[in-house]
């Protein structure tokens, strides 16, 4: 169970924190407790654990890119222990730890939108980022979970028309560009010691197609959760700092319509198979998914890749 994994959590990260004392007064914080990952912050450092499945070969390799890209992403905090510097894990959960960071604040709260760092060209190793095989598992749990609910037909309908590399069921087209994997506005951090925004979470990152890192914000602007305005400063900043993912001008939706519609139908299938899981019906937002996935077969596939 995640709440099991909590005490070994907290004591591996203040071990680390403080080696070799055992009195610790700090504050110690629960920021997640999922089954696919359990975050915990004292004084100020963060440990996460991640999933039991999470191969550990390719955890290494992503967090080794973090390394080698400081001004992109956040590396691990430079102060552990030798005994926890690999990362061994409480509970057989691995769990680095990072430097307290702040998150970014939402759009409408700041003058102007951070600049997201352009895809980096030279991946270190040739993992695949993990977007298109999470929308797959996403989509497995939908059809396991909530076979006869009324909103897993237009969901599995909207899934079922994305190209195969989409769905994870081959290779993506670019296998060469680095792409966070799992980008959304809330990957992006300040840290005290850096002057401009970094991306956090690694654990989806690898090669692959970097308009997957834009699909989050701009299917949430499809369904009517991010602004005109708010989806338009984000793609300006996005263009201005070099991104790779969209044309420097003109209609970004070319390139991002199947990642959009891929992350649009991910998102709806985990909204309606936690609601099963409560037993509880769709709230606004996740009835908004739905209908998203619902009008997708009306509009033809924009994407060369489709």
């Amino acid at each position: 169970m995640t709440t099991d994994l909590l005490p070994a959590l907290t004591a591996h990260l203040t071990a680390t924190v403080h080696p070799g004392n055992r009195v610790c007064h700090c504050p110690t914080t629960t920021l997640a407790a999922r089954e696919d990952a359990t975050v915990v912050r004292h004084a100020g450092t963060v440990a996460k654990a991640h999933a039991p499945d999470a191969d550990p070969t390719e955890l290494t390799r992503r967090l080794t890119v973090a390394t080698r890209l400081p001004g992109t992403l956040l590396p691990r905090s430079p102060r552990p222990p030798q005994h926890c510097a690999d990362a061994s894990s409480p509970a057989g959960r691995t769990a680095p730890p990072w430097t307290r960071t702040t998150p970014t604040p939402p759009l409408g709260s700041r003058g102007h939108p951070p600049r997201p760092p352009p895809p980096h060209p030279r991946p270190h190793r040739r993992t695949p980022m993990r977007g298109p095989a999470k929308a797959a598992r996403a989509i497995e749990l939908l059809r396991a979970t909530a076979p006869h609910h009324p909103a897993t037909t237009p969901v599995l309908d909207a899934w079922a028309a994305l190209p195969p590399w989409a769905r994870d069921e081959a290779p993506m087209p670019d296998t060469t560009t680095l792409c966070h994997g799992d980008f959304h506005l809330g990957q992006l951090i300040r840290h005290p010691e850096h002057h401009g925004w970094l991306l956090i979470d690694v654990d989806d990152l690898g090669t692959g197609v970097p308009e997957w890192d834009l699909a989050r914000p701009a299917a949430w602007y499809a369904c009517g959760l991010l602004t005109p305005d708010e989806w338009h400063r984000f793609l300006t900043a996005y263009r201005a700092a070099g991104g790779t993912a969209v044309p420097p001008a003109g209609d970004p939706w070319t390139a991002l319509d199947v990642p959009a519609r891929a992350l649009t139908a991910q998102t709806a299938a985990r909204s309606v198979t936690k609601a099963v899981a409560a037993g509880r019906p769709l709230d606004e937002v996740e009835r908004s998914l739905v209908d998203a996935c619902a009008r997708m077969g009306s509009v033809s596939l924009s994407s060369p890749g489709s």
